[in-house]
């Protein structure tokens, strides 16, 4: 039959599993590559969306309990916060998610509590939360009706 072409060989047949040449590859991309078109440039974000999103990074949760409840009563609202932040912080986020008025802020933090199941023992997380008193007359929503 004569020399076998290139195609017909062992080494013709596993061609498909090689990677393709550098050149090769570069010239597929090119031609896929749409061009871009000028896109307007991006409007800042109102300043109230920003608070909003800072204040949900040091706020956790409303911290509901019996005595929480009865804190309402009095403009006063618990909430659980992360460990790092201080009363500054916490006053600029409830201001900024609730909309209301922050005249003062206690923070309590709960120590983490020894406990056992059987022969393991370990500890119950401990937290942070803080006590936000609130201007007369407004009121923030916790619990949606």
């Amino acid at each position: 039959f004569g020399p076998l072409s290139k195609e017909f060989t062992f080494r013709g047949i596993l061609n498909f599993l090689k990677k393709p040449s550098p050149k090769k590859v570069k010239k597929a991309v090119k031609e896929k590559v749409p061009e871009k078109k000028a896109e307007a440039p991006l409007k800042a974000a109102p300043l109230k969306e920003k608070k909003i999103g800072a204040g949900w990074r040091v706020l956790k949760a409303p911290h509901i309990s019996e005595k929480a409840g009865d804190l309402v009563d009095k403009n006063q609202y618990v909430f659980e916060v992360w460990p790092e932040t201080n009363k500054t912080e916490i006053k600029k986020a409830v201001e900024g998610v609730y909309g209301v008025d922050v005249i003062k802020v206690k923070i309590i933090k709960v120590p983490r509590k020894k406990r056992r199941l059987g022969r393991i023992s370990g500890f119950k997380q401990g937290y942070k939360k803080a006590i936000v008193k609130i201007k007369k007359g407004q009121k923030i929503e916790i619990l949606p009706r």
